[in-house]
Protein backbone atom coordinates (compact mmCIF):
# COMPACT_ATOMS: atom_id res chain seq x y z
CA UNK A 1 0.00 0.00 0.00
CA UNK A 2 1.15 3.35 -0.51
CA UNK A 3 2.46 5.83 2.07
CA UNK A 4 0.90 8.62 0.00
CA UNK A 5 -2.57 9.19 -1.31
CA UNK A 6 -3.70 11.80 -3.66
CA UNK A 7 -6.84 12.66 -4.27
CA UNK A 8 -8.22 13.98 -7.85
CA UNK A 9 -11.81 15.80 -8.30
CA UNK A 10 -13.32 15.76 -11.79
CA UNK A 11 -9.11 16.31 -13.03
CA UNK A 12 -8.38 18.31 -10.11
CA UNK A 13 -5.80 17.28 -7.49
CA UNK A 14 -7.27 17.98 -4.44
CA UNK A 15 -5.16 16.80 -1.82
CA UNK A 16 -2.37 15.20 -1.54
CA UNK A 17 -0.66 13.78 1.83
CA UNK A 18 1.18 10.89 3.91
CA UNK A 19 -1.67 8.32 4.48
CA UNK A 20 -0.79 8.64 8.61
CA UNK A 21 -0.95 12.59 8.23
CA UNK A 22 -4.12 12.45 6.59
CA UNK A 23 -5.43 9.74 8.99
CA UNK A 24 -4.96 11.88 11.58
CA UNK A 25 -6.16 15.04 10.18
CA UNK A 26 -9.40 14.38 8.82
CA UNK A 27 -9.96 10.99 10.51
CA UNK A 28 -13.03 10.83 13.20
CA UNK A 29 -13.32 8.55 15.70
CA UNK A 30 -16.31 7.16 17.13
CA UNK A 31 -17.04 5.89 20.78
CA UNK A 32 -20.17 3.37 21.29
CA UNK A 33 -22.19 2.94 24.63
CA UNK A 34 -23.86 -0.28 25.32
CA UNK A 35 -26.34 1.12 28.19
CA UNK A 36 -27.11 -1.28 31.01
CA UNK A 37 -30.52 -0.03 30.41
CA UNK A 38 -32.36 1.98 27.82
CA UNK A 39 -32.94 5.72 27.86
CA UNK A 40 -36.46 7.13 26.68
CA UNK A 41 -34.76 10.63 25.86
CA UNK A 42 -30.76 12.10 26.04
CA UNK A 43 -30.76 13.84 29.15
CA UNK A 44 -30.21 17.59 29.51
CA UNK A 45 -27.35 17.25 30.97
CA UNK A 46 -25.43 15.38 27.98
CA UNK A 47 -26.43 18.21 25.82
CA UNK A 48 -22.55 19.34 25.43
CA UNK A 49 -21.48 16.10 23.38
CA UNK A 50 -23.83 15.43 20.80
CA UNK A 51 -24.80 12.52 21.13
CA UNK A 52 -26.63 9.97 19.07
CA UNK A 53 -29.64 7.77 20.96
CA UNK A 54 -29.91 4.28 19.31
CA UNK A 55 -31.13 0.79 19.45
CA UNK A 56 -34.34 1.42 21.09
CA UNK A 57 -32.37 3.53 23.37
CA UNK A 58 -29.89 1.18 24.15
CA UNK A 59 -27.25 2.78 22.61
CA UNK A 60 -24.90 6.22 23.04
CA UNK A 61 -22.51 7.07 19.97
CA UNK A 62 -20.44 10.42 20.36
CA UNK A 63 -18.16 11.02 17.38
CA UNK A 64 -14.92 12.75 18.26
CA UNK A 65 -11.65 14.20 16.40
CA UNK A 66 -9.20 11.22 16.58
CA UNK A 67 -6.28 14.41 17.08
CA UNK A 68 -7.57 16.10 18.96
CA UNK A 69 -5.42 16.90 22.87
CA UNK A 70 -8.42 16.45 24.26
CA UNK A 71 -11.19 14.28 23.67
CA UNK A 72 -14.08 15.25 25.97
CA UNK A 73 -14.50 11.11 26.74
CA UNK A 74 -13.52 11.35 30.41
CA UNK A 75 -15.76 14.11 31.08
CA UNK A 76 -18.76 12.25 29.04
CA UNK A 77 -18.14 9.50 31.20
CA UNK A 78 -18.23 11.03 34.50
CA UNK A 79 -21.60 13.07 33.32
CA UNK A 80 -23.33 9.98 32.69
CA UNK A 81 -21.86 8.15 36.00
CA UNK A 82 -23.48 11.55 37.44
CA UNK A 83 -26.93 11.17 35.68
CA UNK A 84 -27.18 8.05 36.75
CA UNK A 85 -26.58 6.62 33.14
CA UNK A 86 -24.31 3.45 33.31
CA UNK A 87 -23.21 1.27 30.56
CA UNK A 88 -22.42 -2.48 29.90
CA UNK A 89 -19.99 -2.44 26.88
CA UNK A 90 -17.84 0.07 24.68
CA UNK A 91 -16.63 -0.07 21.53
CA UNK A 92 -14.35 2.70 19.33
CA UNK A 93 -13.83 2.78 15.69
CA UNK A 94 -11.91 5.06 13.68
CA UNK A 95 -12.95 5.76 10.05
CA UNK A 96 -11.58 4.37 7.16
CA UNK A 97 -9.05 5.63 4.49
CA UNK A 98 -11.99 5.70 2.49
CA UNK A 99 -14.65 7.37 4.67
CA UNK A 100 -12.56 10.17 4.46
CA UNK A 101 -12.33 10.22 0.44
CA UNK A 102 -15.94 10.15 0.08
CA UNK A 103 -15.95 13.04 3.05
CA UNK A 104 -13.43 15.03 0.99
CA UNK A 105 -15.43 14.22 -2.07
CA UNK A 106 -18.56 15.34 -0.73
CA UNK A 107 -17.19 18.66 0.82
CA UNK A 108 -16.20 19.73 -2.70
CA UNK A 109 -19.40 18.95 -4.16
CA UNK A 110 -20.59 21.52 -1.39
CA UNK A 111 -18.40 24.05 -1.68
CA UNK A 112 -18.89 23.54 -5.83
CA UNK A 113 -22.78 24.12 -5.42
Amino acid sequence: MADRVGVIRQGELILVDDKQALMSKLGRKELKLQLAEPLEAMPAELADWSLELGAEGRTLTYRFNASSERTGIPSLLTAMRDVGIAFKDLETRQSSLEEIFVGLIREQRSEAA
